[in-house]
């Protein structure tokens, strides 16, 4: 919990025009974050799994996923289901 409250007291480094719902820290140290985003943009809704790394005093955007509606997660979802069998 005490991690959970950490996480939370930064704000997320999103700017206009996304206008940032809701979102859940995945993991951040060692100078990485990773968070799943939802957000509006012009007008829709959004899900985003976006990675930063910290430049100095500012996190800096590495990676960015879109997630535009529910049948895209759902073939992601499958996909990924079908592989995580794989890992240890």
């Amino acid at each position: 919990m005490e991690r959970e409250r950490r996480f939370s007291e930064e704000k997320l480094p999103i700017g206009p025009p996304l206008n940032v719902i809701e979102h859940r820290t995945i993991s951040k140290g060692f100078g990485w974050w990773a968070a799943v985003v939802l957000v509006e943009s012009w007008g829709r809704k959004q899900l985003c799994l976006y990675l930063w790394q910290k430049k100095g005093d500012k996190w800096a955007r590495k990676q960015k996923f879109t997630i535009h509606d529910q049948q895209k997660w759902e073939l992601l979802a499958d996909a990924v289901e079908d592989m995580v069998k794989e890992l240890p």
